[in-house]
């Protein structure tokens, strides 16, 4: 747990005002960023600094200019507090996140690259990740990731576009006899899917007779996955609710038993990590139900 909230919940700039519940990321930005400007050394910084630097121009350049410095480097110093203001108000959040849902903020957030989402881009990176029991006994993590991709312009120039994702993983080894890759992605055009089919290589598509459901997503699984299989997992319980109730941006995919659903943007409150740990755990529970009943039964019970 980090300074930024006390084991109650509550924030040190609120002392007194009772028991905070964070619920965003920036609820507490403003009270961070004054408790900052209170204190003597942030205006040490931000004066000496903006002293210094105008007085620097001022003697090469004149006073007009030197003043002009000063305003500059001023703000730019406030910026940074500000920024720095909005970071402990994102940890203060977070923090409490975990703790009031028994989840535990790693130090050194990392998830590995073990589904097609997260070996996307030029480079990855992972912000969050919240582990505990994100519905009952269902273990798994609770990430904020995201893919970057550098594109370079004929002067060699980069530009990078992020690519942010709220994720659910959760690792389920006893599915892999029944089913090892699945990937349900948001629809594409339909007059492109034979040229898409074209390409899959060792994966085939699966079409559902849900008109809904094929509109809003596309299933794909290895060619040598038990099709009986895939139509029980695919109940029309679990199709109707695929079609109703995620995000827009919802998807997931299996690969190798570590199953991981997510939806575009980092979630940065209370309401928005809930609905993702929500429909990807009801995910993650379908998928070990089918396990579940169709799995060989081992011990006493099997020779009854």
């Amino acid at each position: 747990m980090s300074d930024s909230t006390q084991p109650d919940g509550k924030s040190p700039d609120s002392a007194g005002e009772g028991t905070v519940a964070v619920h965003h990321a920036n609820q507490l930005r403003s009270a961070k960023f004054k408790s900052m400007m209170r204190k003597k050394s942030t205006w040490a910084w931000l004066v000496g600094l903006s002293v210094v630097g105008g007085g620097i121009l001022a003697a090469f350049a004149g006073p007009g200019i030197g003043l002009i410095g000063f305003l500059i480097i001023f703000a730019v110093i406030l910026l940074v507090v500000f920024g720095i203001a909005d970071r402990q108000a994102e940890d203060a959040f977070y923090d409490f996140y975990c703790e009031s849902h028994g989840l535990t903020r790693s130090m050194t957030p990392d998830i590995g690259e073990l589904t097609p989402l997260l070996r996307k881009g030029d480079k990855t990176s992972v912000d969050e990740v919240f582990t505990g029991e994100l519905a009952e006994n269902i273990h798994g993590d609770l990430v904020l990731y995201t893919y970057t991709e550098v594109h370079r312009d004929s002067d060699g120039d980069e530009t990078e576009t992020d690519y942010p994702f709220t994720l659910i993983h959760v690792e389920m080894p006893e599915i892999i006899p029944h089913m090892t890759d699945l990937r349900v992605e948001r629809a594409s055009f339909k007059f492109l899917d034979g040229i898409e089919d074209k390409f899959l290589g060792d994966f085939e598509r699966v079409t559902l007779e849900s008109e809904a459901f094929s509109k809003r997503f596309e299933v794909f699984v290895r060619k040598d996955q038990d099709a009986i299989w895939t139509r029980r997992l695919f109940s029309p319980s679990f199709i109707v609710w695929l079609t109703e109730n995620p995000p827009d941006s919802f998807s997931f995919e299996l690969e190798n038993g570590h199953l991981v659903a997510f939806v575009s943007k980092h979630m940065d409150d209370t309401a928005s990590l809930e609905k993702v740990t929500d429909v990807g755990t009801k995910v993650a529970a379908r998928l070990l139900e089918e396990v579940a009943q169709t799995s060989p039964r081992t011990g006493p019970e099997a020779g009854q």
